[in-house]
């Protein structure tokens, strides 16, 4: 008896899934990920324009990665320093701050920081800003084989697996969003820094 109005249950729920399925993502129990509107970077040194204007996307404000590039002072050289994406993130929604990662590996404390900062701010719907140093040795999927300078969106975290979903502006090789563990994240930023 008990096997026949179990299997009466899964069959009404498999007829209710398309629809749910289709209304929200199927997630693993605690993990968030933060609506945001996805562009690629425009020119090969705008991903600090892209990472910002995706960051602002989720807080519901939209600006053209041109606008941002010159708001941020980005070059051909690319955006030099965190503290100007904070600047233009804060200008824009307030609550963001430069947070500086000068130690190689990172401190137990800057990693314990960041990993506050990224519960903090997810939860919040802040996506955090990061700026890495991508080594060859050291690569999210898709990256070319050699360093990389770059920005990229942190819009999600799975507090279960330790692990933080991207929205990279680059997209090397079709990557445009992807889980990073948390080691491999709090590796990267050193020396830079992050908004959050």
């Amino acid at each position: 008896m008990r096997l026949r109005v179990l299997a009466a249950l899964v069959a009404t729920l498999s007829l209710l899934t398309p629809a749910v399925a289709a209304a929200e993502p199927v997630r693993a129990q605690n993990w968030k990920v933060l609506n945001h509107d996805y562009q690629v970077q425009e020119t090969g040194y705008w991903c600090g324009p892209a990472a910002v204007r995706i960051a602002l996307s989720a807080r519901g404000v939209h600006r053209s990665q041109g606008d941002l590039a010159g708001a941020l002072g980005t070059t051909t050289n690319g955006t030099d320093w965190i503290g100007q994406v904070t600047g233009v993130l804060a200008g824009s929604v307030g609550w963001y701050e430069t947070k500086e990662m000068p130690n190689d590996p990172p401190t137990p404390g800057q990693r314990d920081l960041l990993w506050r900062d990224i519960v903090l701010n997810i939860d919040n719907n802040y996506p955090i800003v990061a700026n890495i140093v991508a080594p060859a040795n050291n690569h999210p999927p898709g990256y070319p084989n050699h360093t990389i300078y770059h920005y990229f969106t942190v819009i999600g975290y799975n507090p279960d697996t330790w692990q933080v979903y991207i929205a990279d502006p680059a997209n090397f090789g079709g990557n445009h969003h992807y889980w990073l563990t948390f080691d491999q994240l709090a590796s990267l930023i050193p020396p830079k820094g992050y908004s959050a």
